[in-house]
């Protein structure tokens, strides 16, 4: 990627509030984001104060009176449109997407159905819940188990080809009554992508380590879990298509300053092979693994540029 990443921010703000921790199965993943992005703020020259965010969320924003607020929430409540809903109500300005697309994004069978309709390749679903899921196969396996409406890989089990052990997917995987997705697999490399602003990044392939079976949570987030390849080593037109679909995913659900966009690529059979847009994440990490700090980095931009822009991107009405 080339030219100015993102480019040029739209106000300048004095204090901010980093919103972090929250009430999801990502709090550990958004503390770790909150802060680092809180302390790289600081460095910029930003008032900064940290809030753990809890349901009395709207009291404490009102004592501290911010000029804005950095969501470095992820999950529930913080990724799927309630957050949002009380910055707008309070109209407090507020970074990365707005209401409709962040409650949008965050149910990926909604998601898939826009993505779809503007030409970006998702895989092949059905909806259940985990129990009728858990009670024989849905689809042909190979196939994934995933919540509808987590992220960072929380809850999602893979079933193999030839395996009978439907009721792993209770076991491992959450509460019987949880509604999930059943999707096909699609095997092969790991890509993401990322959108700031109007401009697309450029394209790292992600190798999970350690024999770990796919980019789950522990490759995500433990120091050495994935191993990072940028750019990813790919044929022109498969890596020009990647990030058309990207920017494409973004626009369809009318995401706002950062979003990230993962994919499969499945070219075992082919060089062309099988290019499937798995998810759209509004609310992508800020931790020392995470992805589209290390896009921004290999654009030239630090992770405080990168905190800066997002922080003077934010307004109300997103």
């Amino acid at each position: 990627m080339t030219g100015k990443l993102g480019g040029a921010p739209k106000r300048t703000f004095a204090h901010v509030a980093v919103l972090m921790g929250g009430l999801s199965a990502e709090r550990s993943v958004s503390l770790n984001s909150g802060e680092a992005v809180a302390t790289a703020l600081e460095g910029e020259g930003y008032r900064v104060t940290r809030l753990d965010v809890g349901r009395d969320i709207a009291a404490r924003l009102a004592e501290v009176r911010p000029d804005v607020c950095f969501n470095a929430l992820h999950g529930r409540f913080g990724e799927d449109g309630c957050i949002q809903g009380i910055l707008e109500t309070m109209a407090i300005p507020y970074t990365h997407s707005g209401v409709l697309s962040s409650a949008l994004a965050m149910n990926k069978a909604h998601a898939k159905t826009v993505m779809r309709s503007m030409g970006v390749p998702v895989a092949q679903d059905i909806l259940a819940t985990r129990e009728e899921a858990a009670s024989e196969h849905l689809l042909e396996p190979p196939y994934v188990v995933k919540p509808v409406d987590e992220g960072s890989s929380v809850g999602v089990v893979i079933v193999r080809q030839g395996s009978n052990d439907t009721s792993r997917l209770i076991r491992e995987g959450g509460p019987a009554d949880q509604i999930v997705m059943v999707e096909r697999f699609i095997p092969g490399r790991e890509l993401t992508c990322a959108v700031i602003g109007d401009v697309v990044t450029d394209v790292i392939e992600i190798v999970p380590e350690r024999g770990l079976a796919f980019y789950d949570f522990e490759a995500k987030y433990a120091p050495g879990g994935s191993r990072h390849e940028l750019p990813a080593q790919l044929l022109p037109d498969i890596y020009q298509l990647v990030r058309k679909y990207t920017l494409a995913a973004h626009a369809s659900l009318g995401c706002r300053g950062v979003s990230r966009a993962d994919f499969r690529l499945d070219d075992a059979r082919g060089e062309a092979g099988e290019l499937i847009c798995l998810e759209v994440n509004t609310q992508p990490g800020m931790t020392g693994t995470s992805l589209v700090p290390e896009l921004a980095a290999y654009a030239g931009w630090s992770f405080g540029e990168l905190a800066r822009w997002i922080v003077e991107d934010a307004s109300c009405s997103r």
